[in-house]
This record gives C-alpha cells, sequence and structure tokens, in this order.
C-alpha cells in the first residue's frame, strides 16, 4: 500500500465536495512528475486531502484510491477514482505541519514544492490522520 497527499483549492473541489459526491475522477492534472505519481496509485492508498489557496491550507480530510489510473481523453494525461473516508473537524494547517516532528521531510513543508500529487510515507499519513482526529 501507498500514500499520497492531493491538493485541491476548495473552490474548485472541496472536501465537502468528495463527502457529498462520495467518489470522484481525478483528473485535470497538468505536470508530468504528479501524472506519473497517479499512474502509481493503487486502488486502496491512502490518500491526504489538502486543501491549497484556503485559509487556512492545510489537510482537510482522508481519501481512498477506488480506482486506478486510466487515459483522459487526451492520453497523454492520467485519471483515477478517489472516494471520500473522513473530513477532518478542522483543517490541520500547513503551520501545524511544518512544526510536527515526523513530517520534516513531506514536499509539501518544503520551499518551492508545488506539486499537486506527491507521494508520502506510511509514518506521515499517520501522523497528520491523528492530528485530524
Amino acid at each position: 500500500m501507498n500514500y499520497w497527499l492531493i491538493k485541491s483549492e476548495p473552490s474548485a473541489y472541496s472536501i465537502d465536495d468528495l463527502k457529498r459526491d462520495g467518489t470522484t475522477s481525478w483528473e485535470g492534472v497538468r505536470n508530468y512528475q504528479a501524472r506519473n505519481f497517479m499512474r502509481d496509485m493503487r486502488v486502496g492508498d491512502k490518500v491526504l486531502f489538502y486543501a491549497s489557496s484556503a485559509d487556512p491550507t492545510g489537510v482537510s480530510g482522508l481519501a481512498e484510491v477506488s480506482r486506478e489510473a486510466r487515459p483522459e481523453k487526451d492520453p497523454a494525461w492520467s485519471m483515477v477514482d478517489i472516494r471520500f473516508v473522513k473530513e477532518f473537524p478542522d483543517v490541520v494547517p500547513l503551520e501545524t505541519l511544518k512544526k510536527t516532528r515526523g513530517l520534516e521531510k513531506m514536499l509539501v513543508v518544503k520551499r518551492g514544492v508545488r506539486l499537486s500529487v506527491q507521494p508520502v510515507t506510511k509514518g506521515e499519513y499517520e501522523i497528520i490522520a491523528k492530528l485530524g482526529r
């Protein structure tokens, strides 16, 4: 099993939208590295749902990969399906992630890393899931 963080602007698609929909196709990612990460996703992989361009930015809930990568209309790009798991009562803000021991190597806390899909470790996932309860 793998662990991932995916970013979305709440004005485009939020954890509330995913909760309402139950499952959605995650498409429109236009970065080759992020696309390649999506191609590595497997059914059952765990996902941290990150609200970007929000106040505060941070992890707003949990999801799970429910369908593996397949081509979009333009076959150069891929999409996966994700399924809602849990909405956190409060967003775990980026500032908290930056200050929490065990999360210092996460791509999301590094300056200049803006990937919308990124791998995380099992330990990082578990720390954030616990912070979100």
